[in-house]
């Protein structure tokens, strides 16, 4: 089966964010499972594939609205309002759609598409429509844009993003509705979408081949945070952490924040290590004591947690951190309100201060979501063959 893997940004061999990182775990698994998998999408500017023999690029684009300057986030506004699409979608119609045509037809003969999240399956929603396709869901859009709305701090933010998520809902609806199979990266997205158990699986994710022994580096900071904290779901999990959970915890417990943050976020809490993008995200991880884990808004499955869980590391967890996986390890404590985090955390940080680093071997972990991966994309895969949906016009 030859598939085409319809996708913003194909892998270049960096992954930054858990976005990239799922993209690569998916593509691995089809091709485990007997695939040829073709990559259609766009790379970040200065990047190249890392499989450029199976991969089509439509161009570069740069889709960051944090460091994209006042001029260019009004242009992608007046261009979204004049298209009725929504802002990420429109940030990827750069190209005519007779280029996307001519790119499809590059691939050669092929059997289906795999439209992988909704911003380029979203900007040109009619190309994708002549054969079967998989739906790869990651995360319910259009919740997530609810919550953000719901957060913002001004009406205008709340009114930009109550339009996408309108525009979300029924986008994500209609692509559920054409696919004859949907992925989702956790269980409780596919019963948000109403999707019937025979017409969607949930995929576990993991964020490497493979899990080796590695030796313990020292402790450089008693809690490590890492993530995009420039996307609005994981910023309201951050601030509620240094707003809710900080103030609980002894002042000599150091917080250190690596990954993308915004410059109002660096100010205000100047008591706080914040990082940046780091050279190495798992040396930064291996070298904190107790990893938190804060997610507060936000659908799908939390990447960074999956990380955490194949090194080992003891973490303290929301619940909306581990939604989606099953079984959790002995070193992860959860707790949802501020006192019980803070009371888990300072529990673990003084375990690790009396000598015990509450390590554990992470490749059981992973070794389980590899092979719950497999089956799941083997389900979604058979379900293409069996050719029981007809094609939507």
């Amino acid at each position: 089966m030859h598939l085409l893997f319809v996708t913003s940004l194909v892998p270049d061999g960096e992954p930054t964010t858990g976005y990239e990182i799922a993209n690569a775990a998916i593509i691995d698994g089809l091709r485990r499972a007997g695939a040829r998998v073709t990559v259609l999408g766009f790379t970040w500017p200065g990047k190249q594939p890392s499989d450029p023999e199976n991969t089509i690029l439509l161009g570069e684009v740069d889709v960051r609205t944090d460091t994209a300057g006042l001029a260019q986030k009004l242009l992608w506004l007046r261009r979204a309002v004049a298209a009725g699409l929504t802002v990420s979608s429109v940030k990827l119609r750069v190209i005519p759609e007779a280029r996307l045509r001519a790119a499809i037809a590059s691939a050669g003969p092929f059997d289906a598409y795999v439209l992988n999240g909704v911003p380029l399956a979203g900007a040109f929603e009619h190309v994708f429509r002549d054969k079967p396709s998989i739906f790869v869901a990651h995360n319910v859009e259009y919740r997530s844009a609810q919550e953000n709305a719901a957060a913002a701090g001004s009406l205008v933010q709340k009114a930009l993003f109550a339009r996408e998520a309108r525009l979300l809902r029924g986008l994500e609806a209609r692509l559920c509705d054409r696919a004859d199979f949907v992925y989702t990266l956790a269980e409780d997205d596919g019963k948000t979408f109403g999707l019937p158990p025979e017409r969607f699986a949930a995929l576990p994710l993991v964020t490497r081949k493979e899990i080796r022994p590695r030796p313990l580096l020292p402790v450089a900071h008693d809690l490590g945070l890492i993530g995009t904290w420039t996307w609005a779901p994981n910023r309201i999990g951050l601030e509620w952490f240094l707003r809710e959970v900080k103030p609980l915890l002894d002042p000599g417990i150091g917080i250190a924040v690596a990954g993308g943050t915004p410059a109002d976020l660096r100010s205000a809490w100047p008591g706080v290590a914040f990082a940046g993008r780091v050279p190495d995200a798992t040396a930064f991880v291996e070298s904190s004591a107790v990893i938190p884990l804060v997610s507060r808004a936000g659908t799908g499955v939390q990447l960074k947690t999956i990380e955490t869980f194949e090194l080992g590391m003891p973490s303290v967890a929301t619940s909306r951190s581990v939604r989606g996986i099953a079984s959790l390890p002995a070193n992860c404590v959860v707790a949802d309100e501020p006192v019980a985090f803070a009371a888990a955390v300072s529990a673990m940080i003084a375990g690790v201060r009396n000598g015990d680093r509450q390590r554990l071997d992470g490749r059981a972990f992973h070794a389980s979501q590899l092979q719950k991966l497999d089956a799941a994309i083997r389900r979604g895969l058979d379900r293409l063959a069996s050719g029981k949906r007809k094609v939507a016009g």
